[in-house]
This record gives structure tokens, sequence and C-alpha cells, in this order.
């Protein structure tokens, strides 16, 4: 995936000093920070490098290009292409999606009003957070699934950062495009741009053709949104976690249409602790669990159950780099 843009967003300076982007997207980068008076810190798969003098990666930071308040002003001017007043709306969520569905978080100053965050200000850290698009990671788990042809409701859990996002785009490329059988209408609801997030309305993410968007949508309102609307046969939605978000997956199952989601969790114990969630697995609402975990690196399924908490497969093997 090309990290143009995350790479015109970097401070000149930074790009000036050997620094050059085809090592940068060598790296396989999964988030890039820069923090006021700190090292430049690259975060990859194998742990953080810091950006030498000479524009070279290293493991320690000693004598390395420390980011100066000048360097987080241009940045926030690159990515604001100049007009701080057309990002306050981005400012007040923490965020911005950038092309190629790069997500850049930022800390400061919160401005607030009525005890809601207007703004920030005094921007000093930022942290943008390198997309990742892995076709065909699902496919082999895809088969467990599915049940006489027919998609299960699915539940992916994880702790963060172990690629339940990834997957669970992954799954819905497949069926939107069939690759479990016949193509199935898919909504998104994408309440933080993370699934497939927009650019000017475009999807920078492949989610095959039989898939609609709904972004910026808080997960229970966007779900009965997409029933009403878009008669999806599926509904995907990250990181279910409010009992609102419960109800609304409920309605959702009732309603006939099948049900993809996220968690964050490590096993099937821990998910009996939290009562929303205790309340969904003791229905048998879902009708498959996929575990995931980072014991073999980015994306270790560790096991799949069905709704009944039977293993239905287990073991490494089907990780990702």
């Amino acid at each position: 995936m090309s990290i143009d843009a995350v790479w015109n967003a970097l401070p000149r300076r930074m790009r000036g000093r050997g620094l050059e982007k085809e090592k940068l997207e060598k790296l396989n980068l999964q988030e890039i920070r820069l923090r006021c008076g700190q090292p430049l810190l690259l975060k990859g798969e194998n742990g953080v490098r810091f950006l030498r003098q000479d524009g070279v990666p290293a493991e320690s930071s000693e004598g390395c290009i420390r980011i100066s308040k000048a360097d987080i002003q241009e940045t926030v001017s690159l990515l604001s292409a100049y007009s701080l007043y057309a990002f306050e709306e981005e400012l007040r969520q923490g965020y911005l999606t950038i092309e190629g569905g790069h997500r850049v978080g930022f800390c400061g100053k919160a401005v607030l009003e009525g005890g809601e965050i207007r703004t920030l200000r005094q921007i000093n850290a930022l942290n943008i957070r390198i997309a990742r698009e892995i076709k065909g990671c699902a496919s082999k788990i895809l088969p467990f699934l599915m049940e006489d042809g027919t998609f299960c409701h699915t539940l992916i859990v994880s702790p963060p950062g172990c690629g339940k996002t990834t997957l669970l785009r992954d799954i819905i490329r497949s069926l939107s495009s069939g690759e479990g059988g016949r193509q199935l209408t898919v909504g998104i609801v994408d309440e933080r741009g993370e699934i497939a997030p927009l650019w000017d309305g475009v999807p920078q993410m492949d989610l095959g053709p039989c898939a609609d968007i709904l972004e910026g949508c808080p997960k229970a309102s966007g779900m009965l949104l997409l029933l009403r609307s878009m008669s999806p046969e599926v509904i995907a939605a990250d990181e279910l976690g409010r009992a609102e978000d419960m109800r609304a997956a409920e309605e959702v199952l009732n309603a006939g249409v099948k049900l993809i989601s996220t968690v964050h969790g490590r096993d099937m114990e821990d998910l009996q602790t939290r009562p929303y969630l205790r309340e969904l697995v003791e229905k048998g609402i879902f009708e498959r669990y996929v575990f995931l975990s980072r014991r073999r690196g980015t994306g270790t399924i560790e096991e799949i159950r069905n709704g009944s908490k039977e293993v239905l497969w287990k073991g490494g093997g089907a990780e990702w780099n």
C-alpha cells in the first residue's frame, strides 16, 4: 500500500537527511510517532527504531534526530493543507484520516465547551498509523465461518494490536466478492474510519463490489440505519462494547441479518467476565468466535469456536506478517 500521503506529511528536514520513501516502505511500519522534544519513533512488527542524523533507522535513540516544535507545526500545516479553520472538526475528534487510509492522531491542550472537547491547541504529539491491507489473510478461516453454505454470526476477539480489524476487513471483502460462495451485500458501520476509511468519499481499502460504508456514525445508530436503508445481508462493525451496541446487535440478528464484529478480549473466559458480552455469549447469539493473539506475530489465530463454545480449529500457522 502506498505511503505517499504519509511521506508528504513528514517535516521536510526529515525527508532531506537521506531517509528515502522506499526505505520507509521496506520497514513495514505500523506507526510513526512525532513527540515534541523527543526522537522520531518508527514502530514496526519487530519493535521500534529511531532516526539517526544520517537518515538511517537505529535501535538506540542516542544521537538521533529530535522533533522540534517547528516540526510539529509544519506537519500539522501539511496535514491541514494550511487551513487550520477547516481542520477544527478533525482536531475535536483527535484524529484525521489521510489519503491511503492512514490515520493521524493528535495530542495537545484540549479546549472545552460545555464539558465537551471543542478543539485542540498547542499540539505536541502526532501518531501516524500506517494502514495495512492484507488481502487473502481470511482465506484459511473463511470455511470455518460458513455452515451449509451460509455465513455465521461471527465475533473476532483479540487484545489491541493483534490484527482483528485487518482480519475483519478481509472477511468483508471475501463475502462481498463472493469468495465464500454467493456474493453478499455487506453494510459496514465504520464509526472511527478504520475498516475502510473514506477520502473524499472514496474508500481507501478494497471491500469488494457489494459493500456499503457508513462512516463516522455511532455503531448502535449505524446498524439500525443500515437495516432501514440499505437492505444488507451482513452488517459489520468494529469493537462492540457499549450496552446500546449489544441491543442493536440483537435487533440485527432478529431481523435475519448476519452480523460480524470485533471486541477486545483474550479468550472465552475473558468474554464472560463482562456483563454485556456474557449475555450475548450465554444467549448463543454468535455462531462463531475467532480468537487472535500476537504469539507468532500479528494475526496469530489461536482458535475458532462455535456458538456452543466447542473448538472447531486450534493452532498456529494462520498468521500474517
